[in-house]
């Protein structure tokens, strides 16, 4: 069996599984749920289908015990390298009934893997992790998703699939999916099925195939905004207005105050070269600085601070606070302060 990885990703444990490095013992917890299902069909198809019935035993925790899973680990494989025991639902065991499984993984049975799956909970006792760490084994939080790190998941799948994206494709599907990854990995597969291998995966085949313009989405409405394009600000508005399943207020509120945001932080930023600005505003691509250069231009920091106010107005006022208006009047309105904020700030 492979070392224990004191750092692991999704993407190292999944190659690590293909190739079959295994470590004595896995324990896969965290909010994500995704994650965790692909590691674990990953680990249920390892063995070839003529030794499974004797060497793979999946286990509802709900219907186990601790003594009991610890009882099946010290089996030996029959006509198999090794056993893969995988244990679902383990935060149906309370802790303190877990001493037997501790006490396995004091000495675990080198021919067998154990894949501990606390499926959508994250682990708060450290116990455990403990004991799987010095059994030789890893721990892997599947963490939900933040906003910085949709970007590059969604480039990695792609990777992982065999297929490029461009910049804009990643920003639509960001936009139009979020931080789900089962959707994430569900549009993109969609894509890999259509594409050949090595294809890149462009706005035009993510209109196509997935349904989302490439000419009316949040990407486009940021490049209006920073141009001060009005009409096309409003045509876009005016499309997500007939469309409103697909384009919340919610999410185009918040990507236009993340742009006003880091537009503020670049009029901050002394060293406005190229590499140092993409540094301080987090941009994975320099072409992604183009907004913010062009955003300068047409917003200076006093009128940046007035519309960031303005997004949080009409934030409050979507919640109904001071306001009947509807969240499409509303945004029509936000659009109209930013175009004309004029820097009138309080200091």
């Amino acid at each position: 069996m492979a070392s224990n990885a004191s750092a692991v990703t999704f993407q190292s444990l999944k190659k690590s599984i293909e190739n079959k490095q295994f470590v004595p013992v896995y324990l896969l917890h965290g909010e994500e749920s995704y994650f965790i299902d692909e590691l674990t069909n990953l680990f249920a198809d390892v063995l070839p289908e003529s030794e499974r019935d004797f060497n793979l035993y999946t286990i509802y925790a709900q219907e186990s015990n601790a003594a009991t899973i610890a009882d099946t680990c010290r089996r030996f494989p029959m006509i198999s390298e090794y056993q893969i025991v995988i244990v679902k639902d383990l935060q149906t065991i309370k802790s303190d009934q877990l001493k037997p499984l501790i006490e396995y993984l004091s000495n675990p049975t080198p021919t067998t893997v154990l894949v501990l799956c606390l499926r959508g909970v994250k682990l708060t006792t450290k116990t455990l992790p403990s004991a799987v760490k010095a059994a030789g084994g890893v721990v892997f939080e599947s963490a939900k998703l933040k906003d910085n790190q949709v970007s590059p998941e969604i480039q990695a799948i792609a990777k992982d699939l065999g297929l490029n994206i461009e910049p804009k494709g990643i920003f639509m599907l960001r936009d139009y999916v979020g931080t789900d990854v089962s959707r994430l990995y569900n549009q993109i597969e969609k894509l890999a099925t259509i594409l050949p291998p090595g294809a890149t995966i462009t706005p035009e085949t993510i209109e196509l195939n997935i349904g989302i313009s490439k000419d009316f989405n949040n990407f486009e409405l940021i490049d209006a905004i920073a141009e001060k394009k009005i009409d096309k600000i409003y045509r876009i508005i005016q499309y997500f207005r007939s469309n409103p399943k697909k384009n919340p207020t919610v999410v185009t509120a918040s990507t236009i105050f993340n742009y006003f945001s880091k537009l503020l932080i670049y009029h901050y930023t002394r060293d406005k070269s190229p590499a140092s600005a993409a540094r301080a505003l987090g941009l994975q691509w320099d072409s992604q600085l183009k907004n913010y250069i062009t955003g300068a231009r047409n917003y200076n920091a006093f009128k940046v601070i007035e519309i960031i106010s303005a997004i949080r107005e009409f934030d409050s006022r979507c919640k109904g606070i001071d306001s009947r208006q509807s969240e499409w009047d509303l945004l029509h309105e936000l659009m109209f302060k930013i175009v004309l904020a004029e820097g009138n700030i309080a200091i």
